[in-house]
């Protein structure tokens, strides 16, 4: 009952600011009309009347202009019983009237409002995350993503949500979408096809897997990334069509497992996984090697050395493509490495030294959505 009731009140309220505009614009043609009508039978009635000054139409036209705003000057009158029922009719009318408009103009303004609120006019974020499905984890999500300046598109299926997003966070930066997760039109105004990852982020890996299929049926060239319950359902996501997935009990117990033996290096690995806050903090980027940048067409380790004494930041690897095309995760290379364009260079660096190596890579941190061949 609930999932038919959100979708079809977002598909109604995207309708309703184009209803509203039309239904107005049809009142006023109708009123205009109206007016007219009156207005050409008053000076039909009364253009016979000795008594009467309403006799032409630029007359009637002022009379009844003043009639309906209830100005009311008293300097034009009708003289004959008839222009007096037509004077009767605009009187009363023009309550009616002005009730109307004004009541359709709030309608109007309320729900252009409220379609703003709840993104239906859609948003022109580009390469950006879009997140399907809110919860607390996906608090903690956002703010890492905001933290490091990236834009996000949120989308949820409780209204409530939306004012708890909107009030924590810039619309700037991010962007929220309420409406059922199966009305795949409303899902296209988080601009999702030129997103460059999209998190699936629901309550159980079954519902996540059926998801993805569908889907990716709408937006084929779109890229997935889910987070799994069980480990053990990564080749299924593999197969749909998912680019990343990640195993929560993994981490989690990968991480634990570290605390107990190692418990610097766990601390280490943790810090430099989150965002650097400050320009002291440390975290790993990923940068992507364009033309521009001065370290195309060296070696590894020339650029390994050269990042260690300009910018006090180690390189740790290397991202290339196979010759199938497909991006592979090489650690720390050995031998006569060349670093070539469309590489993605993995550095351990402060924010101090990400700002400077920002500007001489000319591209900001993270991997880019790269258009299917």
């Amino acid at each position: 009952m609930n999932t038919v009731y959100l979708d079809f009140v977002p598909s109604m309220s995207s309708k309703l600011k184009k209803n509203a505009s039309l239904r107005i614009f049809l009142i006023i043609i109708g009123v205009l009309g109206v007016y007219a009508l009156l207005v050409w039978i008053l000076v039909y009635v009364e253009q016979d009347s000795s008594q009467s000054n309403l006799t032409n139409y630029s007359n009637a036209i002022w009379y009844s202009l003043a009639t309906l705003t209830t100005v009311g000057y008293g300097d034009l009158f009708p003289g004959t019983i008839y222009g007096r029922i037509i004077g009767y009719i605009l009187m009363l009318t023009s309550i009616f009237i002005f009730g109307l408009l004004i009541g359709q103009l709030t309608t109007l303004m309320t729900t252009i409002r409220e379609n703003k609120k709840h993104g239906y006019s859609g948003t022109n974020f580009s390469g950006h995350t879009v997140i399907i499905g809110w919860n607390e984890f996906g608090w903690h999500v956002v703010d890492q993503l905001v933290g490091v300046g990236r834009k996000v598109a949120i989308v949820t299926n409780r209204k409530e949500n939306v004012e708890l997003i909107q009030e924590k966070y810039h619309h700037k930066n991010v962007f929220i979408l309420f409406c059922d997760y199966n009305n795949y039109e409303l899902i296209r105004k988080s601009n999702i096809e030129h997103a460059a990852i999209t998190f699936i982020n629901m309550d159980n890996d079954t519902e996540k897997l059926v998801y993805v299929l569908n889907l990716k049926k709408i937006f084929p060239n779109t890229e997935f990334v889910v987070m799994l319950e069980n480990g053990d359902l990564k080749n299924a996501f593999l197969s749909a069509g998912v680019s990343n997935t990640i195993s929560t009990k993994e981490i989690s117990s990968k991480l634990l497992a570290s605390y107990m033996f190692e418990p610097d290096v766990a601390s280490y690995s943790e810090s430099i996984l989150s965002y650097a806050k400050s320009d002291s903090d440390h975290d790993i980027k990923q940068l992507l090697v364009t033309s521009a940048n001065p370290y195309h067409g060296k070696a590894y380790h020339e650029v390994f050395f050269d990042l260690k004494k300009r910018y006090n930041s180690v390189l740790i690897g290397i991202t290339k493509r196979d010759k199938y095309g497909q991006k592979k995760l090489i650690k720390n290379p050995i031998g006569d490495f060349k670093i070539n364009v469309g590489d993605y260079l993995i550095i351990i660096l402060n924010g101090k030294a990400y700002k400077l190596l920002k500007k001489t890579f000319g591209v900001e941190e993270g991997a880019l959505k790269e258009k299917r061949r």
